[in-house]
């Protein structure tokens, strides 16, 4: 039996900062476990996401239920599994959200969650290496590199030009004073690599004598003991293993994972426990609720004009071109954030800040036998969606084995309003590449078509076409009410010695993608613990 004083459950962007952050002190001993390998040949080159995104070695490639707002289809839900967790797989846009997803956190009740009291964990967490930024708001001593591409690609650039040309301004920096505007993606990219939570936060540490970390380790249930978590039963190799935990016992396995473990554990709705044979140890009606994620149909646009699009750029001789040009610069297609730009505007006048997102792809793909591929076609694609939508669903398990994928249902567009601002958001991505400016581009709307000009119309393609952005959150959601999972200190509500730090415990989704706020929460709980450890 082996003893510490932290476990920790999932190195991915929250604990991976949790485990860099109590491990710091030496009289600590930690244990992080992570279900997938230490590493993945691509995952440090910006552009791997793409070979990541169907591959089980390092991807959990979860599958959600068919509903009526995906027209019966099945959407791919991938999460990262390796060191770095969706850190190491993602697209690597780097976005805080904005003071009122924070705020409104603190004002359902989460007591030091206001943006006032988070920021100093942004800022701790991020080394800063764009131009500019304004000190208030931005770190420039923390462990994860940050950097700010200037908008230099002239594909990039029609764009941004026409946006002005319907009222959407330039913002150099959307993480510092106000969100609103058109701008080039922050990334965790620097010096041409991925800038992962295993890169950042666990490389850096992983020599430490009180830090183990062991990969290929599946947790498969908490340790109880009447109501405290005192340690994790887990395999590797399918060989089983025990930890106890002194202190405390930290669920950092994500929104999919954090649930599913609760759940095998006891812990969860009683009825849906017993239906499977699993012991009730704790009633907690909220584990796997409130699931929310960013529901984003991809516009698609042809471009006449040659030249501009990586469609052009990034095939024969110019995908050798540019291989050539990331080895000697790092720089390029292979270097660059999934989606190099981004706008967050507002639906109507009045609002008192953005709640809608389009982001652009200076390409077009098509499906492959491994994962999505560049297009013949020449062209670019813009996604969309409301930033903070009322749709909620949930994750629960379909069995009581570790290794059989939990349930999952969005419930997409079941809230009116997500249906009415999707809707408005495909038709401001529409007045953004019908202005002027994009002319000389020779754009031709594909997707979904200009023929498809009413409110039903547009919904009945979203239904067809939509996907996610990969942003699920909220499954062991933060409050004192009575489906709140944990409390604001991130404790599990009724078992001692248990909190869960990811994206799982966000109340409501950030207004935009959500690695930086989860990193930001590892960050936070990791301070917690050691204030309340004294």
């Amino acid at each position: 039996m082996q003893e510490y004083d932290t476990i920790v459950v999932g190195a991915g962007s929250a604990g991976a900062a949790v485990a860099n952050r109590l491990s710091a002190d030496p009289r600590n001993r930690v244990l992080l476990l992570e279900a997938g390998p230490a590493g993945y040949r691509w995952t440090r080159i910006p552009v791997g996401y793409a070979k990541m995104i169907t591959n089980p070695a390092v991807n959990w490639l979860y599958t959600s239920e068919p509903e009526p707002a995906t027209n019966g289809r099945r959407l791919a839900v991938p999460r990262g599994k390796l060191l770095g967790g969706s850190s190491a797989i993602n697209g690597l846009a780097f976005v805080r959200g904005q003071a009122q997803d924070f705020d409104t956190w603190a004002q359902m009740g989460n007591r030091g969650w206001s943006y006032a009291e988070v920021l100093p964990f942004f800022k701790r967490m991020e080394r800063w290496e764009g131009p500019g930024g304004d000190p208030e708001f931005r770190g420039t001593e923390g462990p994860l590199r940050v950097t700010n591409p200037p908008p230099t690609d002239r594909l990039l650039r029609v764009v941004v030009e026409a946006a002005a040309q319907v009222g959407i301004r330039y913002n150099p920096d959307y993480n510092g004073a106000a969100q609103d505007g058109i701008a080039m993606s922050q990334a965790s990219i620097a010096g041409g690599r991925r800038m992962s939570t295993a890169a950042c936060y666990l490389e850096p540490v992983r020599h430490r004598p009180n830090l183990r970390i062991e990969t290929g380790a599946l947790a498969e249930a908490l340790l109880l003991e009447g109501r405290r978590c005192v340690g994790v039963r887990y395999s590797i190799g399918g060989a089983a293993r025990e930890a106890r935990a002194g202190r405390e016992v930290v669920v950092s396995a994500g929104t999919i994972n954090s649930p599913q473990l609760l759940e095998l554990s006891g812990i969860g709705q009683p009825e849906r426990l017993q239906s499977l044979g699993i012991e009730v140890r704790h009633a907690l009606r909220g584990v796997g609720e409130n699931l929310r994620d960013h529901y984003a149909p991809r516009t698609r646009w042809a471009i006449g004009a040659r030249g501009y699009s990586f469609n052009d750029r990034g095939r024969g001789l110019g995908l050798v071109g540019q291989a050539l040009r990331y080895a000697l610069t790092r720089g390029g297609m292979l270097g660059s954030v999934a989606a190099p730009l981004r706008a967050f505007v507002r639906s109507r006048e009045g609002l008192e800040a953005p709640d809608l997102l389009l982001g652009w792809v200076p390409m077009l793909t098509e499906p492959g036998p491994k994962g999505p591929r560049i297009a013949a076609q020449s062209g670019m694609t813009c996604y969309v969606h409301a930033m903070r939508p009322e749709s909620r669903g949930h994750v629960h398990i379909a069995a009581a084995d570790p290794r059989v994928p939990p349930a999952i249902t969005f419930n997409f567009l079941s809230s009116p309003v997500d249906a009415e601002l999707t809707v408005r958001a495909i038709r401001i991505a529409r007045s953004i590449m019908t202005a002027p400016a994009m002319a000389r581009l020779q754009v031709r709307e594909i997707a979904p078509g200009a023929e498809r000009a009413t409110d039903d119309e547009i919904i009945d393609w979203v239904r067809r076409a939509g996907e996610t952005t990969y942003h699920p959150v909220g499954t062991c959601r933060m409050g004192a009410d009575p489906m709140a999972v944990v409390d604001a200190r991130l404790r599990v509500h009724g078992i001692a010695g248990l909190r869960v730090a990811d994206a799982s415990v966000m109340p409501t989704l950030t207004s935009g993608n959500t690695n930086a706020p989860s990193i930001m929460i590892g960050e936070k709980a990791a301070a917690m613990m050691l204030e309340d450890a004294g």
